[in-house]
């Protein structure tokens, strides 16, 4: 945990219940005692430093002192074909640890319908692997998650000055060769899909609306290994792991 992050509400109150994971991480892990101060940031929002007031049986009190705006997201959004629940938590996790905008969860032709019903997204699982992966990075700002029945559903709500869909058939180019246009984009958004691929008809659909269809070489990938490596090479090409 390398920031504690808070909701506005808990930081007005100042305390944190003894039993909470957090508080857990700050007496046992960081052996934080009152008088110390640990990383803290409210999550959408300010990053700085937290005071520990008083530890007693059953809270923390502390005391929060804002010192940034935290880390901001980068203008890259990820549509992504809804893959096996396991497979997502990490992915999510990645995303957000990397830090791009919005992730676009999408149901596909050739995915796994019974994907798209799972508890992950309605469980809060989904947005606890987006806070994971935040607080790795030391971040406050956590990335937007969408959910769409389809990809035609899905590409009317997401735009972007350079669209890439990452595909292993019949791609025109490589994600590599795409370097230059990435470098100078003002936002990028890439589209991967589920363990089957996209379907003839979806390759259409992506093309119709921009999508330049891109291989990241002969390997066929897993949908969360595919993300990962898209999200660092296009973060990399964009400059923001200088």
């Amino acid at each position: 945990m390398n920031i504690c992050l808070f909701s506005a509400d808990e930081v007005a109150s100042g305390r944190l219940c003894a039993s909470d994971e957090r508080a857990q991480h700050i007496i046992k892990i960081l052996h934080k005692v009152s008088g110390d101060m640990f990383s803290a940031g409210i999550i959408g929002g300010k990053a700085g430093s937290a005071l520990i007031t008083a530890i007693n049986d059953g809270e923390i009190s502390f005391s929060f002192t804002p010192e940034s705006d935290g880390k901001s997201l980068y203008p890259l959004d990820l549509i992504i074909g809804f893959p096996r629940p396991i497979q997502l938590k990490r992915l999510l996790r990645d995303a957000a640890g990397l830090g791009v905008r919005s992730v676009h969860l999408t149901g596909t032709q050739l995915g796994e319908k019974s994907y798209l019903q799972s508890n992950v997204v309605k469980d809060g699982g989904a947005q606890k692997m987006l806070l994971d992966g935040t607080v790795q990075a030391a971040s406050t700002h956590v990335p937007s998650l969408f959910v769409h029945e389809n990809l035609r559903a899905c590409l009317c709500e997401v735009s972007a000055e350079e669209k890439i869909a990452l595909d292993n058939v019949g791609a025109s180019t490589s994600l590599l060769s795409l370097s230059q246009k990435i470098k100078g984009a003002k936002s990028v958004v890439a589209a991967i899909g589920s363990e089957r691929g996209w379907s003839e008809e979806e390759r259409n659909l992506l093309e119709r609306e921009g999508f330049v269809r891109a291989s990241m070489g002969k390997r066929v990938l897993r949908t969360e290994t595919a993300a990962t490596v898209a999200m660092s090479l296009i973060l990399g090409e964009m400059g923001f792991l200088d």
